[in-house]
């Protein structure tokens, strides 16, 4: 184990906090992935806060599911889902044992691991769109569902660690809406990210889905 203090993997006791506390704390703190094919690392640059039963814009507003079981802890652990058929996207699980609240980890500067990176995200036009954005940021680290419930303080040679980092200064952090949520949860200004960022994702706001109408 290291002694440099940005390797140091995060603590339990980090996540053990309020969600609105803990997501904007994660910026600048690097996340590891380890792959068959070598490790990939990245800067946190960009989050985002869901208070569980709490914001209706959380998976877990409804209660425990099958799906959402992850979010409802222990603090400090992977929460990965799937989403409109296509993508997966990774949590940090926040907040004591039994109430659901986690951080998505929308995007990042990868630090390490860049080719590796690239060759999953080969329509990337440059290094700073390899994990712009949840979706391509789970792509270029290799996640998916099977790593749901990893825990992020174990350190070593786990597959997913979240290391102390380099967290910027308190004026670089801005807080607004998050990205795509509609509804009740629409206006939280629960999404974090460091300013000025070449790779923090653009901000869309929540456009419903029409819904076909037949023939007449």
């Amino acid at each position: 184990m290291t002694d440099v203090p940005e390797r140091m993997p995060l603590n339990r006791d980090f996540f053990a906090r309020p969600v609105i506390e803990v997501a904007p704390a994660l910026l600048g703190r690097t996340l590891v992935r380890h792959t068959p094919d070598g490790p990939i690392e990245l800067r946190l640059t960009e989050v985002e806060a869901y208070d569980g039963e709490n914001d209706p814009g959380s998976h877990a507003y409804r209660g425990r599911t099958a799906r959402n079981a992850t979010m409802f802890g222990p603090p400090g652990h992977a929460y990965v889902y799937f989403i409109y058929g296509m993508w997966f996207s990774l949590n940090a699980v926040c907040g004591p044992e039994g109430q659901a609240s986690g951080v998505l980890l929308r995007a990042g500067k990868i630090t390490r691991g860049a080719s590796l990176a690239a060759a999953r995200r080969p329509k990337a036009r440059s290094a700073n769109e390899l994990a712009k954005g949840p979706a391509r940021l789970a792509t270029a680290l290799d996640i998916d569902r099977s790593l749901d419930g990893v825990d992020l303080c174990r350190g070593g040679d786990a597959p997913l660690t979240l290391l102390q980092g380099d967290p910027p200064a308190p004026a670089l952090v801005r807080h607004g809406p998050r990205t795509g949520v509609g509804g009740d949860g629409a206006h939280h200004p629960w999404r974090y990210w460091i300013a000025d960022d070449p790779t923090v994702s653009p901000y869309r706001r929540h456009v419903p889905r029409r819904r076909a109408t037949s023939a007449t």
